[in-house]
């Protein structure tokens, strides 16, 4: 753990010290937007900050493939074809460039997804891969080279796109992230554990720095941020978090889970979905409330989740820290769930029991006339402060331009 624990920390301190300077090359270069109609925060504030977390990933990687026990797990030729550290180091090396042009001069939504699958078939190349995918009765169905290679792309891209699309309000993703690192790996602790096979893995590696890059950013980039992590940031997070959840397949021998059912075999997938099921759920209304009123389904607005919940009254900060709950609350439930050794049955009411929990929490605080009429004219009374974020809007074509130009962190 004290390993982990100092991983964790370099990444952080890297990533903490370096966004002061990534912040004045932004501002140097011109990477910091006009403020638009439908943009939430009032103040131009610089992007990129995805550099900085991208030197306290490769720090936290350096440290962790220097360390006695850890640097030993990093190197296991079952997960990364013991090329690990040198598969994220590369991926996330192109997924920054792709990032950075993006959100400095604004990029095609198709250049974009090249990019991000030019990234996931580096982690293929390196045999980070998912082996198998999990039935709904707890038995997994192995697959062979060819889907291993699509269902992987597709499971790292899909989790860069959501994390790039809920980042739209000051610290959102960063935290959102953070939690679900923090959920992976203590999840990776105790299962291993279980299974006698030690307390170090891969996985737990990865998790660390990821948890340290976020940590580190999060005091500049919470409201009112100073700056914003920007696609170069929200896709490098995202990545990371895909590549820990994928090298965990190749390490854990779940035939010999002894106490833990069969839950753990699908906690790969269904923790990041519980990250994953808050933008995409928002996508999901955003596609229908667009095309109800005639629009195109990639048509701008400021009907998102977030903007929701301050329009009823909601602060900015308090916004952010009720998605974060909802974060928390699913991915520990779900985590509780598979250490428990609780059957399969019980994630779907936790899912309702999650979603309720979120709504309630949206709810405007009537008692102090927030809500209806009230909620709407104390919302537009409040001043946005600097950094807030656009929206996060999906990329696609013809609207990839806007987005980059607005993406927040």
């Amino acid at each position: 753990m004290r390993e982990y624990t100092l991983i964790a920390l370099v990444a952080g301190a890297v990533t903490y010290l370096l966004v002061p300077l990534v912040r004045v090359f932004a501002l140097r270069i011109g990477a910091a937007p006009e403020i638009r109609e439908r943009d939430v925060h009032t103040v131009r504030t610089p992007r990129l900050g995805g550099l900085a977390m991208y030197a306290g990933m490769l720090a936290g990687l350096f440290v962790a493939g220097n360390l006695e026990h850890v640097g030993v797990k990093l190197a296991d030729p079952r997960v990364g074809d013991g090329q690990t550290i040198l598969a994220l180091a590369l991926a996330g090396g192109v997924i920054v460039v792709t990032g950075f042009l993006d959100d400095w001069w604004g990029m095609d939504a198709f250049i974009k997804l090249g990019g991000q699958i030019a990234a996931a078939g580096l982690l293929v190349v390196f045999k980070l891969t998912l082996l198998w995918v999990p039935l709904p009765n707890g038995e997994t169905v192995s697959l062979d080279s060819t889907l291993q290679t699509i269902i992987t792309i597709l499971v790292v891209v899909v989790a860069i796109n959501a994390v790039n699309f809920v980042d739209g309000l000051d610290g959102l993703a960063a935290g959102i992230v953070c939690i679900a690192a923090m959920a992976t790996f203590a999840w990776t602790i105790a299962l291993t554990s279980n299974l006698d096979q030690g307390r170090l893995s891969a996985t737990a590696a990865v998790t660390a720095v990821l948890i340290g890059m976020c940590l580190g950013f999060l005091p500049h980039n919470f409201h009112p941020a100073k700056i914003f992590m920007g696609d170069t940031g929200a896709m490098l997070i995202g990545l990371v978090l895909a590549a820990s959840v994928v090298s965990v397949t190749g390490t854990v021998d779940y035939g010999a889970a002894g106490n833990i059912n069969r839950f753990p075999v699908v906690l790969p997938i269904l923790l990041p979905l519980a990250v994953m099921v808050l933008p995409l759920a928002d996508l999901l209304m955003a596609v229908v409330r667009r095309t109800s009123y005639g629009k195109s389904p990639f048509a701008p607005d400021r009907g998102h989740l977030h903007h929701r919940l301050l329009h009823i009254g909601h602060s900015h900060r308090r916004t952010v820290l009720i998605m974060y709950a909802w974060t928390f609350l699913f991915a520990a439930t779900v985590v509780g769930l598979s250490v428990g050794g609780v059957p399969l049955i019980v994630f779907p009411v936790v899912v309702l029991l999650a979603l309720v929990v979120l709504v309630m929490m949206g709810l405007p605080l009537w008692r102090s006339g927030r809500g209806g009429r009230g909620g709407g004219a104390h919302a537009s009374r409040q001043e946005p402060g600097p950094g807030q974020g656009p929206g996060g809007d999906p990329q696609v074509p013809g609207a990839a331009a806007s987005h980059a130009r607005a993406t927040t962190g």
